[in-house]
């Protein structure tokens, strides 16, 4: 069947203008340059087309083995620079906190070397792995012999629904209705759970609280009260000084009042006979002026100082007060107010629970109420899609050679967190067999060609410009690999598809063929990749065939034509 006449997309946003692969596997070194379309890779078994493919794996964020590396090479790496203009993929750099794309070039590299682990780069900038492998998602979608399982998996089935149904945006709504109802529910149940704790938590910090206020302490009176307890300790010794001092100051017998007064009448006297004598009788006024005052001093400390023990007593109370409250709360008093203060801040937290359990019952049944019209919206889109999927499938299923086959989307109401229900793809290839689930099909032809379907009809939602198919086309020959390659050709009209083929039907319809081999240099096996054109993709072709006979030849040239 000739292939439809395609017009390709030469200006898409993002497209893999070079790979570079140095030191992997067989491969010494490759500069690979592949256009906008589709794209086949052929070759003879076991030449390493399977590198290409590990290459690009594991420059979008698969992890290697180091075996992988050249015998005899201490690196291998891998670079590739993509056409990027693309708002997803600049605002994911920019959450990263990296280099914004320069002249509208991504540039990733990857590097894997034997006794350090792998490192990465995204314009230059080091990157983690997990970046990496979020810039892969946007960038390419790997489809080899094992990557099928993947849609045996009814999530995933249920994802491919919404992207054709369009209803991303309200799965999000259900997921974030969700998450939001998930935390209500566990922090009601966490506060229900922690009644009797939180009730013995809340005794103790009212016990605590009351003793410390009840104290009534302050900040600066531990030192006040060990000055006053030095104080009343003493009180009899202190008395008994004060005493003698004021004996000596104003006793009957002898006293410094009495001498300094007499000293002053005589000061004065001297003065009247010589006025040279004032300065005389000045300092002797200071002097009893002075003792005065000394006298008047010590009988006010004398006044304060209580030698009563009842007084004594209060003042060791009190201190056994804050040596205890230190003990229980704080290194100083400061610290006992502290605990105080968090402790009261912490009751009321506890204290307001029964109230918040009481407003968490109103948000619960809004959120329940939200979340349930939200699965309500995503159900309707994914039931009015699901019919349009079917459909539009089952026709690309006739086109690939399933002339009557049977396929069905089916929805089950299952909750789960991708909504109220999960898509099931049901198959029927042969009439009169009723549908089954794709995992009960027992053919990899028959699997990848529902793969091939699926991705055809779902080309219009899916961005991703790069789609990578490793021998998806196995088990399959004759009119349907011709219809295969069509199908493939047609998919490269918006984006670039690779394609590691031995069909030679498909290997006609691409766009470029590259052709990998093996060769020996110098007693070292090198993997090449080269592009064949004109007469040597005929050959290449005619290999695929069986042969190299004229009849091999004028059949490849006829593919070719078409």
């Amino acid at each position: 069947m000739p292939c439809a006449s395609v017009v390709y997309n030469t200006t898409m946003s993002l497209s893999l203008t070079s790979l570079r692969i140095r030191n992997l596997a067989l491969v010494e070194e490759v500069l690979w340059e592949p256009r906008v379309g589709l794209t086949a890779i052929t070759g003879e078994t076991g030449t390493g087309k399977s590198v290409l493919i590990g290459a690009i794996k594991f420059l979008v964020g698969e992890r290697a083995d180091k075996g992988v590396i050249r015998s005899g090479a201490r690196q291998c790496s891998i670079e590739a620079t993509w056409q990027c203009e693309d708002e997803r993929v600049a605002a994911l750099l920019d959450e990263a906190g990296i280099e914004p794309c320069e002249d509208g070039q991504l540039i990733i590299k990857r590097t894997l070397t034997v006794d350090e682990p792998s490192r990465q780069f995204i314009n230059g900038s080091a990157c983690k792995l997990s970046v990496l492998g979020e810039l892969g998602e946007l960038l390419v979608d790997l489809h080899g012999p094992h990557d099928h399982q993947s849609l045996f998996s009814r999530e995933r089935q249920t994802l491919l629904l919404d992207g054709y149904a369009g209803c991303e945006t309200q799965r999000e709504a259900f997921a974030e209705s969700r998450r939001k109802l998930a935390t209500l529910e566990s922090e009601r149940a966490a506060i229900l759970n922690d009644e009797q704790s939180a009730a013995r938590e809340m005794e103790t910090l009212r016990h605590q609280t009351t003793e410390i206020r009840t104290a009534e302490l302050r900040a600066d009176e531990e030192e006040e009260l060990i000055t006053r307890h030095r104080q009343a300790a003493n009180a009899t010794r202190i008395a008994e000084l004060c005493g003698q001092i004021e004996v000596r100051l104003s006793g009957e017998e002898f006293s410094l009042e009495s001498t300094a007064s007499e000293c002053v009448r005589l000061a004065r006297d001297l003065e009247k006979l010589d006025p040279a004598a004032d300065s005389i009788h000045g300092v002797a006024n200071e002097t009893a002026a002075a003792i005065a005052a000394f006298e008047d001093v010590l009988r006010t400390y004398a006044d304060k100082c209580d030698t009563d023990p009842a007084a004594l007593a209060a003042i060791e109370a009190r201190l056994d007060t804050v040596t205890s409250l230190k003990r229980k709360y704080g290194a100083t008093l400061c610290d006992v107010l502290a605990f105080c203060d968090q402790a009261e801040e912490r009751l009321a937290a506890l204290e307001s629970r029964t109230e918040r359990a009481g407003s968490l019952d109103e948000e619960i049944s809004a959120a329940s109420a939200a979340t349930q019209r939200a699965a309500e919206a995503l159900s309707s889109k994914r039931t009015a899609a699901a019919k349009k999927l079917q459909k539009a499938v089952s026709e690309q299923l006739r086109d690939l050679g399933f002339l009557k086959c049977g396929f069905n989307v089916t929805l089950e109401s299952r909750e789960n967190a991708l909504g109220a229900e999960l898509a099931e793809f049901l198959f029927a290839p042969n009439p009169g067999e009723p549908p089954q689930p794709l995992r009960t099909i027992a053919s990899s032809g028959e699997i990848s060609r529902v793969m091939l379907a699926l991705k055809s009809v779902l080309a219009e939602q899916d961005r991703v410009p790069l789609l990578v198919f490793d021998e998806i086309d196995a088990n399959v020959g004759g009119e349907v690999a011709t219809r295969v390659g069509k199908r493939m050709r047609e998919l490269a009209t918006n984006r670039q598809v690779f394609c590691i083929t031995h069909l030679p039907q498909v290997a006609a319809a691409a766009t470029e063929h590259f052709v990998v081999t093996k060769t020996v240099r110098d007693g070292r096996t090198h993997t090449q990749l080269d592009i064949v054109e004109t007469a040597k993709r005929e050959n290449e072709i005619a290999r695929m065939l069986g042969g190299q006979s004229a009849s091999a030849l004028a059949h490849a040239r006829e593919l070719l034509s078409a």
